[in-house]
């Protein structure tokens, strides 16, 4: 089980939207990051150096104090060929590690699959917020979603498992005309009596777990909570992932992103500081992630969609530091306005699913990418 037999476990945290890759991790030292943004650019007396060339926004303290203690690793310039500036077929491509064709398989679900190959335990893979990210589908796979922990369930009103039973049947019977009696049938047969058994075990959760750390009232601290939760009752849960939503900043940057990078810093640490106190921090690998990032040149109060982007790897199994190059924002480097990539997200993947998980990283990602050393 999880904590006793530590278990490596993944947390994915999804900012959606399009983190501003320059305004996250701001290359203060060079002046064409002014030049460019002369409206959105934070002042250099204002960045919380790295070394002499780059810093965390300021909003980023807590993440900054995890760098400190060697527990952050920062990947730099994250991306894919052809990069696409769609919200929506971005996120696809992350999800499934399709970049050239839509794909119908969410990596993680590969991920799940990978460790529990006959689905024994329902709970292997956890989501927390509405609906479920195309990264964790997977037919026969099944995944938990859950809005809010303590008032999760499927049918819960109703106790008696016969009962229960045949209402989820009756369900099945309304879609039928519209679905048909086939596969499609099936599996929301399997998924309906998946979700009836992941929501009676996660009714446990909440009443197991204790902690002093007073987490920041935010959403995405809510559900860094909740996993927290499920992590402390030991369920066997491996996969989790949440987003944090708001990133998409054409307009009123200068307000908007300081205020997602303050909930989410504090967020991470007060997670963080909850696994510490579980003694689960040695086995939780935290990994965040964005579809792009943003226009090197701001368009007046905010930036515009780009490529290129950052991810960071947080907690006590990472090997700290910088990872990859930063993007050049000479123009003659630039793609069409935007950053370079030069490290596939599809590497990062497999650097954790192989040096983390103990997996084949090919099964996963669809190929052989370069892999970091941040794990």
């Amino acid at each position: 089980m999880t904590s006793t037999h530590k278990d490596p476990i993944l947390v994915v945290i999804q900012l959606t939207g399009g983190n501003d890759y320059l305004n996250t991790l701001i290359p203060y030292g060079d002046p064409l990051y002014y030049d460019n943004r002369s409206n959105v650019a934070i002042p250099a007396e204002d960045v919380l150096p790295l070394d002499g060339h780059f810093g965390l926004h300021p909003a980023a303290a807590p993440i900054k104090n995890l760098y400190d203690q060697g527990k952050v690793a920062i990947i730099n310039g994250v991306g894919y060929p052809n990069p696409n500036r769609s919200h929506f077929r971005s996120m696809d491509i992350w999800h499934t590690c399709e970049p050239d064709k839509v794909g119908t398989e969410g990596w993680l679900g590969r991920v799940i699959r990978d460790l529990d190959p006959r689905a024994e335990n329902v709970l292997t893979g956890v989501n927390f917020g509405r609906g479920l990210p195309r990264a964790l589908a997977l037919s026969g796979v099944p995944v938990a979603s859950v809005a809010v922990l303590e008032s999760y369930g499927v049918l819960t009103g109703i106790s008696e498992e016969p009962d229960r039973s045949e209402a989820l049947d009756v369900f099945a019977r309304m879609y039928a005309p519209t679905l048909g009696s086939g596969p499609v049938m099936e599996y929301l047969g399997q998924t309906g009596l998946d979700a009836l058994k992941g929501a009676d075990i996660l009714k446990t959760a909440p009443e197991k777990y204790h902690t002093e750390i007073e987490y920041a009232d935010s959403p995405i601290g809510r559900n860094l909570q909740g996993i927290s939760k499920v992590l402390t009752a030991d369920l066997g849960t491996r996969i989790f992932y949440t987003q944090h939503g708001g990133y998409d900043t054409h307009a009123n940057q200068g307000p908007v992103h300081p205020k997602l990078w303050t909930e989410l810093s504090q967020g991470v640490s007060d997670f963080y500081a909850d696994l510490r106190a579980h003694d689960m921090a040695d086995n939780v690998l935290m990994f965040v992630f964005t579809e792009f990032g943003r226009r090197v040149r701001d368009n007046g109060s905010g930036t515009d969609h780009g490529s290129g982007g950052l991810a960071l790897a947080i907690g006590d199994p990472v090997k700290g530091g910088m990872y990859s190059e930063y993007p050049s924002l000479k123009d003659e480097d630039l793609l069409e306005g935007d950053l370079h990539f030069n490290m596939d997200y599809r590497g990062v993947y497999g650097t954790m699913v192989e040096k983390w998980l103990g997996l084949d990283a090919n099964a996963v990602t669809g190929g052989n990418f370069e892999q970091l050393d941040f794990v």
